[in-house]
């Protein structure tokens, strides 16, 4: 109910959302049935493991759940992202070769350049860069490239280049990992305790019921933590911005950020409390301002 209010009532009362219904229900049984594919042997694989592992059965889940992601992060672009978009090698000569000049200047390789068909849902623009290895991709949004210069788009993929140089993914897939491990630790001592199901009115005690209820409760304790995680974010951000300022046009990031926050109503004056708690990216005000007081080329 919440995804249709946000795509039918306030994307599209700001312009937003191309979504159409059947195009909706259409994504939601795809997705449905990719996390059933994805979750269900994950679930009955952690599920088997607290039960035959023993004592340190939380680690085996660990490592079966850190496999996982790196699994998908493998898979993410050539199996999974295809499923929900088209993909097409970018057609633009000048801005192709514009893009590959920035990556020889980074040391980057990239197994390829592709324009994403974003505009069928929304018209909000990005470029992002997806996989690790050999399965390394830059993809555009078409609405980003119909709205910003050829100068501008290579500043902002400067921008995402800048997250991959500075390993920020890494870093991220190592935060998970630590967290990850401190919870299914805390978890391997709840699940023997009889007040944990008490507590919380549970006459069940198995380890399917101590992970259901693990799973239900971990939100109001780790929403403590959301200050810190939109910190860390909000660094990465500032990083990449100095990189991209430092590999491609200042002046042309700004004009860049400065019509992606037009173009996608962005509040440029948030309440400031509500910013550092929740906002994984800093305020216009704040990256624009340390671009133009850092500087870069030109």
């Amino acid at each position: 109910p919440f995804s249709v209010y946000r795509v039918f009532g306030i994307e599209s009362r700001f312009g937003f959302s191309r979504m159409t219904p059947g195009l909706f229900v259409a994504d939601l049984v795809r997705q449905t049935l990719l996390g059933a594919l994805l979750g269900v042997p994950l679930v009955t694989l952690v599920l088997w493991l607290m039960q035959r592992m023993g004592a340190l059965w939380w680690a085996y889940v660990w490592a079966a759940w850190m496999g996982f992601n790196l699994l998908v992060l493998l898979v993410y672009p050539t199996f999974i992202a295809p499923l929900f978009n088209k993909f097409t090698r970018l057609d633009d000569p000048a801005l192709a070769g514009r893009i590959e000049a920035l990556l020889a200047r980074c040391g980057f390789r990239s197994s390829g350049l592709y324009v994403m068909d974003g505009s069928r849902r929304s018209s909000h623009g990005n470029a992002y860069f997806t996989g690790f290895g050999a399965a390394k991709r830059i993809v555009l949004f078409d609405t980003l490239i119909e709205r910003l210069a050829p100068a501008e788009i290579e500043a902002v993929l400067a921008h995402e280049l800048g997250h991959y140089r500075r390993r920020h993914v890494w870093k991220r897939v190592a935060l998970l990992a630590l967290t990850s491990l401190a919870l299914l630790w805390v978890l391997g001592r709840l699940a023997g305790e009889p007040w944990f199901y008490e507590g919380l009115h549970v006459s069940t005690h198995s380890m399917a019921m101590a992970l259901l209820l693990f799973v239900l409760v971990v939100p109001a304790f780790t929403f403590f933590l959301q200050p810190l995680s939109s910190l860390y974010s909000r660094r990465h951000e500032f990083e990449a911005d100095a990189f991209a300022a430092a590999h491609a046009s200042t002046a042309d990031l700004v004009k860049a950020l400065v019509k992606l926050y037009k173009d996608n109503a962005t509040t440029l004056t948030p309440d400031p409390l509500h910013s550092a708690y929740y906002d994984s990216h800093p305020p216009a005000a704040a990256r624009i301002g340390r671009l133009q007081t850092e500087g870069g080329p030109s």
